[in-house]
């Protein structure tokens, strides 16, 4: 059934339109990208099918049966609330006895835990709990009564995201779901874990992604958006391509015959003598519709450039047993790694491993506790970091790159205008002269890397770049970086624009080691996958060692309904609080935590060991006639 027809929907912004007439059917079971430029309207189409803006003209009509759950970009959170009442914000039976049974298990309240334990056997709850837990769980989502207010830009994306998954599981059988990039912020686990969700629950999707291998292994067609028409495209990503490829080269063709026809008509045009005829005037239409096709460019997304880059000399960067921590927690133990011309590095690793300390130690914008850093004298550094654009708005584009340089130097002795350097990254003539204030948010960071590599370094810190941006700038990106000849640091979740990039990796596992993987971000991945079902074999023929006990050892009291509650509840309180352990280990990573909150955090951390040993015990015994 069609869940959304749409039919000539309009939107502008300003004297520009953003689509003109845009008509479409979304379906039961579709699952489909939007892709186009930061700019092109993206966001705003989909935020006019989940209803959340309307058409200037048009019409969206959503069928009476189809709920629809609307992940955005910028997601909108009660502030003052808990994540706890962010998450579960419906007002249902259900909801409401998981949301007070995690409210419980959060306080320790025995007596609490008793009368919800009640309520969601009466309520047939613990199916759907257990849908709600392994959300929680993906999304390392804890610490539920924390309230919002305090939470990071990513953990605040991570507690939407769990919010509009619960949703829809806890929705009608009919549900449409609309994804605003919902993969920023989110590492490669939790990536790979959203794809097989949603693939699982069989969803219908409309989104809006950056992540091509995640579009390719969810979505099943890919919508464009280009100079205010929807192209459609059945297929993955590499298909999209091909098939536009195929079109741009047709309407090429279609432009340099309207060329041709149009000089012969201007010929035309300037013998017609004033007093024209109804055939004249008719022809007169014509060759208007004829100038207007003669005059269209195809914007060309390719890059080929070769910088002249400050010369790199045989000494690029050198670290020698370099040692870094912050109190207890150790970011470099003896680092020692020398940088060759040439070399492209990727940088993985869980957040609060070091990642950005190391790269900070690097270029001297922090010290090392000790070890040697010597950098080559003619290292030039380009430095993108996540802090964005700091410059002010009120001036014109062309006028902040102006302000670096006039002009770009290429290998062959040439150079590039600021003006050719922003149309090659996307920004056309007409855009140059736009106030930054006016550019949306992706098209700021695309200013902002921009900005990095006009000022031509020679060994390139790349922190998340990925971000944010549109797939055609990703495009242009890889092209620019694929050439470029210095040295390349890339610390990405990006797993396809790392695979293009890197030729091998720095993966920071905790406590100050730091693995040198030799090959791309999925090769270790295969190979992680690997470690890991080693691992878990192994526990599996621990654990069946275990279970070949006596068949008198084996013939014990089952446990009553008490115990058997107590011993699922031992289980999910030991889990929370390895999970709280883990958490406030992060948090000594913190130097801008106070002395005072250190020692509770300190404290806490010995009290969380003493209750998980005492816990494990009473789970043993219980474990024997489980």
């Amino acid at each position: 059934m069609h869940y959304v027809s749409a039919k000539d929907l309009t939107k502008s912004f300003g004297v520009k339109p953003l689509f003109q007439d845009l008509s479409f059917h979304i379906s039961e079971g579709d699952k489909i990208a939007l892709v186009a430029r930061n700019g092109a309207g993206k966001s705003t189409l989909l935020k006019i099918v989940g209803e959340k803006e309307f058409p200037d003209s048009g019409n969206v009509w959503i069928h009476k049966d189809v709920d629809v759950a609307f992940f955005e970009q910028e997601p909108q959170l009660e502030e003052q609330s808990s994540i706890l009442d962010n998450i579960f914000h419906h007002a249902h039976p259900t909801i409401n006895a998981i949301k007070q049974y995690e409210a419980a298990v959060d306080s320790g309240d025995e007596a609490a835990i008793g009368q919800t334990l009640v309520q969601m056997d009466e309520l047939g709850a613990w199916d759907f709990e257990a849908k709600v837990k392994q959300i929680l769980g993906k999304l390392n989502i804890h610490q539920l009564q924390q309230q919002v207010s305090t939470l990071s830009g990513g953990q605040r994306k991570r507690v939407a995201l769990a919010r509009t998954l619960i949703d829809i599981g806890f929705e009608h059988k009919h549900v449409l779901l609309i994804m605003d990039e919902p993969t920023n912020h989110l590492d490669v686990e939790m990536v790979e874990w959203l794809e097989h969700y949603l693939n699982k629950e069989n969803s219908t999707l409309f989104m809006v992604t950056h992540d091509r291998y995640f579009l390719d292994a969810v979505c099943t067609e890919v919508w464009e958006l280009e100079n205010g028409t929807l192209y459609i495209h059945k297929g993955d990503y590499a298909n999209f391509l091909e098939k536009r490829a195929q079109r741009e080269e047709s309407e090429a063709a279609s432009i340099d015959k309207a060329r041709n026809l149009y000089r012969k008509e201007l010929e035309w045009m300037r013998k017609q003598p004033k007093a024209r005829t109804t055939k004249s005037k008719s022809r007169q239409d014509a060759f208007y519709e004829v100038e207007a096709k003669a005059k269209q460019q195809i914007q060309q997304q390719k890059l080929q450039l070769e910088a002249k880059m400050s010369r790199l000399g045989g000494k690029v960067a050198e670290l020698k047993k370099v040692y870094k921590k912050f109190d207890d927690k150790i970011i470099l133990d003896g680092f020692d790694y020398t940088f060759k011309k040439g070399d492209r590095i990727g940088i993985v690793g869980k957040n609060g491993a070091g990642k950005s300390t190391f790269i900070n130690v690097l270029q001297g914008l922090e010290q090392p506790d000790s070890g040697k850093i010597n950098i080559g004298d003619t290292v030039v550094f380009g430095n993108y970091s996540q802090t964005g654009l700091l410059v002010k708005e009120d001036m014109r584009v062309i006028e902040f790159v102006k302000n670096i340089a006039e002009n770009f130097p290429l290998a062959n002795g040439a150079t590039l205008s600021a003006s050719q350097f922003l149309n090659l990254f996307l920004f056309p003539p007409e855009q140059q002269y736009t106030y930054i204030s006016k550019l949306s948010g992706g098209e700021k960071r695309r200013l902002h890397l921009l900005s990095i590599l006009f000022r031509n370094p020679n060994f390139l810190i790349l922190d998340e770049p990925t971000n944010d941006l549109d797939l055609p700038t990703l495009s242009v990106l890889e092209n620019f970086l694929l050439e470029f000849g210095g040295c390349l640091i890339v610390i990405s979740h990006d797993r396809y624009f790392m695979d293009r990039l890197v030729d091998h990796l720095f993966v920071f596992e905790g406590e100050g080691v730091i693995r040198d993987y030799p090959g791309n971000y999925s090769q270790y991945r295969e190979w992680q996958k690997a470690q890991q079902a080693e691992a878990q074999a192994e526990k599996k023929e621990e654990k069946a060692v275990v279970a070949q006990q006596p068949e008198a050892a084996k013939a014990k009291k089952k446990l009553s309904y008490k115990e058997q509650r107590e011993f699922e509840m031992l289980e999910k309180e030991i889990a929370d609080l390895e999970k709280e352990r883990a958490t406030l280990y992060e948090k000594l990573n913190d130097s801008s935590l106070p002395y005072d909150q250190l020692q509770q955090v300190t404290v806490r951390i010995g009290e969380i060991g003493e209750a998980i040993d005492t816990k494990e015990m009473r789970w043993l015994e219980l474990s024997e006639s489980a």
